[in-house]
């Protein structure tokens, strides 16, 4: 046998061998992948789980292949006051060109018109109608496109935060937060773990109301976005989508959550960019038929949304 043959055969067995270690690579990952995948839907209780029917084939919203993304955030909160109403609404807006993500919240009790109802809270909007109702609510006076939902059942929001963040987020308690949330709080800076976090992000019993709980859900929304990002955060994606999948009902795209996904898990995203509706000084506390609302000045509103979402801002 020839020196060249010679090398021609170990060469091909390095090759070979090569090929097996990355098959077997592939294997290992492909089934740490669906381990980890079932110990999320291991960690995700049935009982707590999505009860609402699917909404995808009511939805109405354009679908975007590439570009500016705007995504209604709907929070359902099974141990809320009142079944059926949405306990938070933002819209989650994305420009997949700057990678600039923003979030708008919109307090629930902003008094609008909503199509075929009157005036109304926003909130209810979600109830009569589901997020294709909310999605003509917010383009009736907003004159803001949606594209996808996702409604989001905050009994597994505890969950998602132990695997984010296994070590806590830290916080700082302005005050003992106790009422309508089924534990203490005490004030202070401190780290607060899953079901902590829920109660900080969902108390409103104080001179705040609403707008202390938007403010702390955008703050905690915003941490565990940087939590997200880490190496370790990464490797526990595929148990991240098994515990959120019992949880989340919406009609975003595989692709779409992959290219969203991506950006957000390598860092490629900046900043998060936060907006209250309705702004300051757009407003007044009224009672309308029995009810507490906020009646607000909708052009100021608008154009401030409009303003905020503004690619070039």
């Amino acid at each position: 046998m020839g020196r060249v043959e010679q090398r021609g055969k170990k060469r091909h067995r390095k090759t070979r061998t090569i090929l097996l270690i990355l098959l077997l690579l592939i294997i290992a990952g492909l089934g740490y992948a669906f381990f980890q995948y079932n110990q999320g839907l291991n960690m995700a209780d049935v009982n707590d789980a999505k009860s609402e029917a699917n909404h995808d084939e009511s939805f109405k919203g354009e679908e975007v292949q590439y570009g500016q993304i705007n995504v209604l955030l709907i929070g359902s909160d099974t141990r809320g006051e009142g079944a059926g109403l949405s306990d938070s609404i933002m819209i989650a807006h994305y420009d997949q060109e700057s990678h600039e993500p923003k979030l708008v919240s919109i307090m629930r009790d902003t008094y609008v018109n909503i199509p075929g109802g009157g005036m109304r809270r926003i909130n209810s909007a979600f109830s009569n109608g589901g997020p294709e109702l909310l999605r003509q609510t917010i383009k009736e006076n907003f004159n803001v496109d949606i594209n996808y939902y996702a409604i989001v059942n905050f009994a597994g929001f505890s969950k998602v935060v132990d695997i984010l963040a296994p070590n806590g987020i830290e916080v700082d308690v302005p005050h003992t937060m106790r009422e309508g949330i089924d534990m203490t709080l005490k004030p202070g800076r401190q780290v607060l773990h899953g079901d902590e976090l829920l109660g900080y992000v969902r108390f409103r019993k104080d001179a705040q109301g609403d707008f202390g709980r938007v403010a702390r859900q955008q703050e905690v929304i915003g941490k565990l976005k940087n939590e997200a990002m880490s190496v370790t955060s990464i490797m526990k994606l595929p148990k991240l989508i098994g515990v959120i999948n019992p949880y989340v009902d919406t009609n975003i795209d595989s692709g779409t959550i992959l290219s969203l996904s991506k950006d957000v898990l390598f860092g490629n995203t900046k900043d998060t960019q936060n907006l209250r509706i309705p702004v300051d000084g757009s407003f007044r506390d009224a009672r309308i038929n029995g009810a507490a609302v906020l009646e607000i000045d909708i052009e100021e509103n608008k154009q401030a949304l409009h303003e905020f979402l503004d690619s070039k801002n």
